[in-house]
């Protein structure tokens, strides 16, 4: 089962790369959203996906009797998710503020800090 998720990871991080490097603003956040994804799903298969034993150490022992599977991944993912859910909230306000002040949603129609007739600042000094 973890080559199936190796290759989903790296599919997830394929599709996120290539969504990151469009020119329109809502598909970089579906880029950013679907990275953050991958992330978690490399997390998640990092901690060994065992189906066949839970996380819960018995009554009455201080240690695990057997194998047992890591939580903490599954913890840090829970939290991941949360932060991630807030930051895309964020960068989509954002993103919809600004397409509301400047009228697009393309990047290059973005650059009010740089007038189209104006030449270029100096490259380097």
């Amino acid at each position: 089962m973890e080559p199936v998720f190796a290759a989903l990871v790296g599919l997830f991080f394929a599709v996120g790369i290539y969504l990151i490097l469009s020119r329109h603003v809502i598909r970089i956040l579906l880029g950013i959203v679907i990275f953050g994804n991958a992330v978690n799903l490399l997390i998640f298969t990092a901690g060994r996906i065992v189906r066949e034993v839970a996380a819960i150490i018995p009554q009455g022992f201080d240690t695990p009797t057997g194998p047992m599977s890591n939580p903490l991944p599954q913890a840090l993912i829970l939290t991941a998710i949360v932060i991630s859910f807030s930051f895309f909230a964020f960068l989509l306000v954002l993103a919809y503020r600004a397409y509301q002040e400047i009228g697009t949603d393309d990047t290059d129609g973005m650059r009010v800090a740089e007038p189209a007739g104006e030449p270029l600042p100096p490259i380097g000094y």
